[in-house]
C-alpha cells in the first residue's frame, strides 16, 4: 500500500515594509511521503519570497514537470515558476523558455557544487537563484507544526519569521 501524502496548514501573515505588500495567506501544503520538514518549510518561504494571491503550490514531487509553485494569470498562461530544492538544469532552461520568470530557492549542503555543475544558469536572464544557508534552513524547522501560525516580517531587507515556537532570522543569499 502506497503512503499517503501527510496535510499541513499555514496561516502566514506577511508584513513586507519593502516592497509594501501587507497579506494574510492561508496555505495548505501535502508533504510528500519522501519529503523532508526542512524542504517543506522551503517551500513556504518560497511562496512569503514570491507571495501573490495567484502564487500556488504545485504537485511537484507528484508531477515532476511542475515546480514547487507557479503563479499563471487570469488566462492561464504562466507568469512565475518557483523551484525549491538543487533542480537538474535542463527543468530550468524548460521553465525559462516558458515562463516570464523562473527562480530557484537552493538550500542543502550541496549548494555550492550543485552552482558549479549548473553554471549555464548564469546567462539565463529571466532566472534568479537564491540560496538559503543551512543555519537557516536548520532553523526553521524548529518552527514546523501540523497546524502553524506564522508571522513574517521583512523590513530593510531583513527577513524575521516568528510563531509561538520562537523566531528566525532568515538570510537569503544572491546567487544570480
Amino acid at each position: 500500500m502506497a503512503l499517503k501524502a501527510t496535510i499541513y496548514k499555514a496561516d502566514l501573515q506577511i508584513a513586507d515594509m519593502d516592497r509594501h505588500y501587507y497579506a494574510d495567506h492561508q496555505l495548505t501544503l501535502a508533504q510528500h511521503p519522501s519529503e523532508t520538514i526542512e524542504r517543506l518549510m522551503m517551500r513556504i518561504l518560497a511562496f512569503a519570497r514570491f507571495a501573490d494571491e495567484q502564487l500556488t503550490f504545485t504537485k511537484d514531487l507528484f508531477e515532476t514537470d511542475e515546480p514547487a509553485l507557479w503563479q499563471k494569470d487570469l488566462t492561464g498562461q504562466l507568469e512565475k515558476w518557483v523551484e525549491v530544492g538543487l533542480p537538474d538544469e535542463n527543468k530550468v532552461k524548460k521553465a525559462s523558455a516558458r515562463c516570464p520568470e523562473v527562480a530557484v530557492i537552493a538550500y542543502g549542503t550541496q549548494v555550492e557544487e550543485w552552482w558549479k555543475r549548473n553554471s549555464k544558469l548564469a546567462n539565463m536572464n529571466n532566472v534568479s537563484v537564491w540560496q538559503l544557508p543551512l543555519a537557516t534552513t536548520q532553523a526553521i524547522q524548529d518552527l514546523c507544526e501540523r497546524t502553524m501560525q506564522l508571522q513574517l516580517n521583512i523590513m530593510d531587507g531583513e527577513w524575521t519569521l516568528s510563531s509561538d515556537k520562537g523566531s528566525v532570522t532568515v538570510e537569503w543569499i544572491a546567487l544570480k
